[in-house]
């Protein structure tokens, strides 16, 4: 069992319910939400209002969640049972259920002799572990998942059906095998031969419709699609990046700034979830020890009063970006912000300016407002669909993602009314930019070319989606997010973390719903890890030092190791996701996919300072 698993943290991102795991001698799908074991004190529900209500609402909207169902977030199941001292764990079914024999076979063709496995079914296999197959000569072989499977773009996955591949109607009895020429594994040197004769390359396998229609089966689910799909089947290999992409919204925990009953009802909201009036906060005291011991002295209406202003006021955070309500805090200007407490949600302090500005570091800062350290933070991440062969588009306000934009999502459960979610906690430090300053730097003759051609190059990109594309961040968030980037690179050589450790926050915000003059501008750079209560305070220890660490991270931008190749790029129709990017490659500015919000798009390292190949307005000189 313990080699069979999973951090929490996978569970949410990498390996969520419906995607594929190698174990030692099989492959597994991992189950739906109704085949995790949640019995007992086997979970936490997390409690986080906004990222609740925001999420129950959307999910209603789009027909995933009951309209009568209350939504609640819970940790994956952690606990051991007293028993037996087995972890509590989530079923896996097995997937695929074709296997390939070890055993290679030497089968001559044409006068060239080629390497071909036996190609087996799982009942094939012996009924003692599942983990050999025995040939008609009593030969024993061990076998290995095969690599590929079929699926189509709303998440469907199935075996492949071989028999009917390669035999069309015709129906045959004689055993297949995998057939491999060289070692190249392209799929052009490798078919699929039947005993009578016929064959198959995976080469014709990539025609439409050549591995027939979908039929809607979802097996981390244990069931078909009730809507049925009928789609194209697309080849899938198992442990391809393009398999499974988790669809999963991240918000930063707001402090409470009201009396002690406010905050101990927030943060047993999770626990709370099920209570809608006074007489059930009374059975709530009864029957849950944690809730009794924590709110036993308050009244049950001075409780169930606290908890309905909670929910209205995440109610109201519902309708809009989670993105505002945290810049709002972190830029609020006040010296302290939340407390400074180790149960504390957040607890940051805004630097006076002579804290971080230093004259050697010789460097123009009139666009920074503040500087903000984050001793302390909580972010809290939940699942709630998934897609394959491609991700569904990030927004740049922070809002979840809209599967049905231009992909389709597939769901994790048939009707749980909760998602999986962990918390995490870390420290970090928040940059507030004057939008007064980036918007009248925009107007500028030089910036507004370069906002123009970054401008043709989304236009380019967003022609490759067959639905709606999302809209264009804007080049005060292309300017802020290429920041990030560079600022991250050099506090992980300055700080100690790794690179990939860091996460960012590029707030890039109009208080207009349908648009307008940004007004909000504002990087969060942090850390935060599962189970820790907090971090050791190196990032936090960056800010005294944030101006020569900004000098170094430009000094760095201003020659790339690809230049003159990076420097001259443009943004236009022949560099596929590349049209979102100016100058900008992995010898610059991207960096690993989990620290990036926006997976590497729109980013120009030509807005931040001058390169090679012309200064087009940069920010920083």
């Amino acid at each position: 069992m313990t080699k069979n698993a999973q951090r929490l943290s996978q569970l949410i991102s990498t390996f969520g319910p419906g995607a594929m795991i190698d174990l030692p001698t099989r492959s597994v799908v991992v189950g739906g939400l109704e085949q995790w074991d949640m019995k007992g004190n086997s979970f936490t529900t997390l409690p986080e209002p906004r990222l609740t209500m925001r999420l129950e609402q959307i999910l209603k909207e789009q027909g995933r969640l009951d309209p009568g169902a209350t939504l609640t977030l819970r940790t994956p199941p952690t606990s051991v049972d007293a028993r037996d001292g087995v972890p509590r764990g989530v079923a896996a079914p097995i997937f695929p259920t074709w296997f390939i024999c070890e055993q290679v076979e030497t089968n001559t063709s044409d006068g060239k002799a080629n390497r071909r496995r036996r190609l087996v079914r799982w009942q094939d296999l012996d009924s003692k572990g599942r983990r050999r197959f025995q040939y008609d000569d009593g030969r024993k072989s061990d076998v290995t998942p095969i690599r590929f499977v079929c699926a189509c773009d709303k998440g469907h996955l199935q075996d492949i059906d071989w028999k009917w591949v390669v035999h069309a109607s015709v129906p045959c009895h004689e055993p297949m095998w995998v057939e491999e020429k060289g070692t190249s594994a392209d799929p052009a040197d490798t078919s699929i031969i039947c005993g009578c004769g016929r064959r198959l390359s995976l080469q014709d396998t990539f025609q439409p419709g050549r591995l027939g229609k979908c039929r809607g089966e979802r097996p981390w689910l244990l069931d078909r699609d009730p809507d049925g799909c009928g789609d194209n089947l697309k080849l899938l290999t198992r442990t391809a990046t393009n398999t499974y992409f988790p669809q999963v919204h991240t918000v930063i925990s707001l402090p409470t700034e009201e009396d002690e009953l406010t905050q101990l009802v927030d943060e047993l909201s999770g626990d709370l979830a099920g209570v809608q009036t006074i007489e059930d906060v009374a059975q709530a005291k009864r029957f849950n020890p944690k809730v009794s011991a924590s709110l036993g002295p308050y009244s049950d209406a001075d409780i169930f009063d606290r908890l309905q202003r909670s929910r209205e006021g995440a109610k109201s955070d519902a309708g809009r970006s989670p993105k505002l309500s945290e810049f709002d805090t972190f830029a609020s200007g006040r010296a302290e912000i939340g407390t400074n407490h180790p149960s504390a949600k957040l607890y940051a302090q805004t630097l006076s300016r002579d804290a971080w500005v230093s004259a050697e570091a010789d460097i123009d800062l009139s666009g920074v407002t503040n500087l903000v350290a984050v001793h302390r933070l909580r972010e809290v991440s939940c699942l709630y669909g998934f897609t394959r062969f491609e991700a569904a588009p990030s927004a740049s306000d922070g809002d979840i993602e809209d599967v049905q934009l231009s992909v389709r999502g597939a769901p994790i459960s048939r009707d749980a009314d909760w998602l999986p979610a962990i918390e995490q906690f870390g420290e970090g430090i928040f940059i507030h930019f004057d939008a007064g300053f980036i918007n009248s730097w925009l107007r500028k003759e030089s910036t507004s070319a370069r906002n123009q051609k970054l401008l043709n190059g989304y236009s380019h990109w967003k022609m490759r989606f067959s639905g709606k594309a999302p809209p264009y961040p804007g080049t005060p968030y292309v300017l802020l997010h290429s920041i990030s980037h560079a600022l991250m690179v050099e506090i992980a050589l300055d700080c100690g973390y790794p690179a990939s450790s860091l996460k960012e926050r590029v707030y890039a915000l109009s208080s207009t719903k349908n648009g307008g003059d940004i007004d909000r501008c504002g990087i969060l750079i942090y850390t935060a890890s599962a189970g820790a209560q907090g971090t050791l305070g190196g990032l936090v220890g960056t800010a005294a030092r944030f101006s020569q660490i900004l000098k170094s991270a430009l000094d760095r931008q201003r020659i790339c190791s690809n230049d003159p190749v990076c420097a001259d790029h443009e943004p236009d129709g022949r560099s596929g996701d590349r049209a979102t990017h100016g100058a900008a490659c992995h010898g610059c500015l991207l960096i690993a996919e989990t620290s990036c919000e926006m997976r590497n798009l729109f980013l120009d390292r030509s807005l931040l300072v001058p390169t090679m190949a012309e200064d087009v307005g940069s920010f920083f000189k």
